[in-house]
């Protein structure tokens, strides 16, 4: 007598586990060596580290990131976020970070996954499938951290996989891309996310204001000038701006000033009082004082430190 056995069921677990691997051997493929690789999708990125590295400070974009294999620490404002194979970091707005590769080794590189996010095309998508408009309040932080889900990472996967079939990408790519936004959308980051293109919110008012500042972060800001172009009140930019990036208008620019001074000072070209210039400050001393307070150390021995740790530039 035959028992019937009943079909076995595939463990979850052990199915994420192989496609994690897959992923991550084709990052390795595409991104062979440390750093940043473009791919041939234009919203794709990889990363690559072989060991734990300091990668430094810079300006963050809206983006969704997630590592095949290692962990990162994000830092903005003294808060830190952490994201590997397990979790993703989603940014809505641009933001002055520093971070760190935290698990990396020659065995195990740190192999990371960036998914730009284009705010025109969360517009045209919620139109599309009719998504609930988030109200115009702030959706609070503009980056976060949550879990992968399966089928976010089931799309990402697919998108990295058509990179070994290049005559697929103009056709299928676009598809992807799209169910990889809808899926992010209609995730717990999604009211996140909408936000940022919902004209006349918060969060894209702030937006607006973050642009203005980066163009003109050299320059004397008046907070109540800054307002009136994004449509606020001193009070409300005030609140909102903080909400989302965690810094006041005027902490914001003094972050990217820093954070441009200190790349000027590792790349030799400038001493402190004319790179201190060059960023808009007025006095040099203000300026010394203001870098040790953010990065732990006075200008000069702060990149003497860099250069002993071998920091090799920002990446997101």
């Amino acid at each position: 007598m035959h028992m019937k056995q009943k079909p076995s069921r595939l463990d979850p677990s052990a199915s994420h586990e192989t496609a994690r691997r897959e992923l991550a051997a084709l990052i390795s493929r595409f991104a062979p060596v440390d750093g940043a690789h473009q791919t041939a999708i234009p919203s794709l990125t990889f990363y690559r580290y072989a060991a734990p590295a300091d990668l430094g400070c810079g300006v963050t974009s809206p983006a969704f990131v997630f590592a095949a294999q290692g962990a990162k620490r994000v830092v903005v404002a003294g808060q830190a976020y952490e994201y590997d194979h397990l979790h993703c970091l989603v940014t809505s707005v641009d933001l002055p970070v520093m971070s760190r590769v935290t698990r990396a080794s020659p065995d195990a590189p740190y192999l990371c996954v960036k998914f730009t996010l284009d705010p025109q095309r969360i517009v045209e998508l919620a139109t599309q499938v009719q998504l609930p408009e988030p109200d115009t309040a702030s959706a609070g932080e503009g980056i976060a951290v949550g879990l992968l889900s399966a089928p976010v990472f089931d799309a990402a996967l697919r998108l990295v996989r058509l990179l070994d079939t290049p005559d697929d990408i103009p056709v299928l790519a676009p598809l992807i891309e799209k169910e990889l936004l809808y899926r992010l959308m209609t995730g717990e980051q999604g009211k996140r996310l909408r936000q940022i293109a919902v004209n006349g919110s918060q969060t894209y008012r702030i937006a607006r204001a973050i642009e203005w500042i980066q163009n003109h972060y050299t320059e004397l800001l008046r907070v109540e000038m800054l307002a009136q172009q994004v449509n606020m009140s001193v009070s409300s930019l005030h609140h909102h701006f903080k909400t989302v990036t965690t810094l006041s208008p005027l902490q914001y620019q003094k972050q990217l000033r820093l954070q441009e001074a200190r790349k000027l000072l590792l790349g030799q070209l400038g001493d402190v009082g004319s790179v201190a210039i060059r960023v808009g400050y007025d006095s040099p001393s203000q300026f010394s004082r203001e870098y040790s307070r953010l990065f732990g150390a006075p200008p000069l021995r702060d990149v003497v430190q860099l250069r002993r740790r071998n920091v090799v530039g920002f990446e997101e």
